[in-house]
């Protein structure tokens, strides 16, 4: 199966999930398969939340809407441009990787799923216990799309065996199992990893919501979510909650309702000082990793000493967000809008999928 081929199957699936809406699902009689998929991929959609309690359809919509921007013709060549794909000697290379995927958002694992499919490679993909529906049906419309894939991709309930390579994602305390019960094959293990937000007070309303909208997708639980925002000394966050006020809907769903109660009740108990507004709390400390609803600052007070110690702590770090205050950051309210080349963990896997025998 030629470069191409592949690419043309993904941008077919891309135009498959385009029909997808929260607002305006509308189906186009020109997309592949419709009669046999459209119907049970939108009862899939509305059925997520009984599967994870976290997967309400707006969270999935979003999910869907993200990937079929990225699958584009465009997007794809762009992003497989910058490598070498050797096609005579696609048989011959062929491996078999074992995917270990998270479950914290809709989709997460998709992007290794691609990244094996994309470089003729086979993937046997164990999934999350907390999202075992939604990437299986995609790879049953892939295989309708070409039948070729149904000898490239396997899911498994039970252990990995047979396989050359591994990408697994988990935890901290997962990853170090992993290391050990893979560490004769070669892998990308990723750990927890959390984003941050740098302001410096200069922002504007538009800024900040869109900051909002980096802390509240998928409820704060993806590592791309910010978790910690530093502020310069003296920062009033007043412009901030009145930013932020427009997602306060999220406290009426019962499980985030449920963790804000917790983690508030447990910080007060520890007479920590916080600052609420009743939907969010935001603490002083020096931790990323913030629970879910709650955001952990800091105060900085020169930009270039904060630049180096982000630096030094970037593996702790999936990324950064900001009005360019800093280098290597994303704009307010991307954070969960990756593009194809942006890799989890700065991980480049097409590289390590190429070039791993």
């Amino acid at each position: 199966m030629t470069l191409e081929t592949k690419k043309s199957i993904f941008v077919e699936l891309g135009k498959f999930l385009k029909q997808f809406s929260e607002k305006d699902t509308a189906k186009n009689s020109d997309v592949l398969h419709n009669d046999l998929f459209f119907d049970d991929f939108e009862k899939l959609i509305h059925l997520s939340q009984s599967h994870n309690g976290w997967y309400t359809p707006e969270q999935v919509y979003f999910a869907i809407k993200s990937w079929s921007n990225a699958l584009t013709e465009e997007n794809l060549d762009k992003w497989l441009s910058n490598y070498f794909f050797d096609s005579a000697n696609d048989n011959k290379k062929e491996k078999t990787v074992a995917l270990i995927l998270a479950g914290n958002i809709p989709l997460v694992g998709f992007h290794d799923f691609l990244s094996v499919l994309i470089t003729g490679n086979k993937a046997l993909i164990k999934t999350s216990s907390n999202d075992q529906h939604l990437l299986p049906f995609l790879a049953k419309y892939l295989i309708a799309v070409d039948k070729n894939l149904n000898e490239k991709i396997n899911f498994v309930e039970g252990k990995l065996e047979n396989f050359d390579t591994v990408i697994a994602t988990g935890s901290n305390n997962t990853a170090r199992y992993f290391e050990y019960y893979f560490k004769d094959k070669p892998s990308i293990i990723r750990k927890n990893r959390n984003s941050v937000a740098i302001l410096n007070g200069q922002e504007t309303k538009e800024d900040l919501e869109a900051l909002g909208e980096d802390i509240f997708r998928y409820f704060g639980l993806g590592c791309r979510n910010v978790s910690k925002i530093f502020v310069p000394k003296g920062y009033s966050f007043n412009a901030f909650f009145e930013a932020i006020f427009k997602y306060q809907d999220v406290i009426h769903y019962e499980k985030y309702a449920n963790n804000y109660d917790y983690n508030k009740a447990v910080f007060l108990m520890s007479n920590f000082k916080l600052l609420d507004n009743g939907f969010l709390t935001i603490k002083e400390d020096t931790s990323y990793a913030s629970p879910i609803s709650s955001v952990f600052y800091e105060f900085y007070e020169n930009i270039e000493d904060l630049q180096k110690r982000l630096e030094a702590d970037a593996e702790q770090i999936q990324c950064i967000v900001s009005n360019n205050v800093i280098k290597n950051s994303i704009a307010f309210g991307q954070a969960q809008n990756p593009q194809l080349w942006d890799y989890a963990d700065n991980v480049d896997t097409i590289t390590f999928l190429l070039t791993t025998k």
